[in-house]
């Protein structure tokens, strides 16, 4: 399966790394081993997760306070955000 990126997404990533690094490189090197791990099963997958709208889902990490939405596409998924579970549950939902 195809996995697509917003563009926004390297920021996203990248301020969460930012977060994880300053405390420990090895913390940031876990956050993303993570995300990956579970972007993996959603491209392998993709109606496994939360359905929050239709063709948007949702794919919460484990470890991190952290989630993903993305798009179903024919060949795959598009990741459009990465964001904190905190942070407003609207934003980036414009985001194609």
């Amino acid at each position: 399966m195809r996995v697509e990126f917003h563009p926004a997404v390297e920021l996203d990533v990248a301020e969460a790394l930012q977060r994880y690094d300053s405390v420990s490189a090895r913390l940031g090197e876990d956050f993303q081993a993570e995300l990956r791990r579970v972007i993996a099963v959603a491209a392998a997958k993709p109606g496994r997760f939360h359905l929050i709208k239709p063709g948007l889902h949702r794919a919460n990490l484990k470890r991190f306070p952290y989630h993903f939405v993305y798009r179903e596409l024919p060949d795959g998924i598009r990741i459009t955000l990465v964001r904190h579970h905190r942070r407003d549950p609207q934003f980036g939902l414009e985001r194609e």
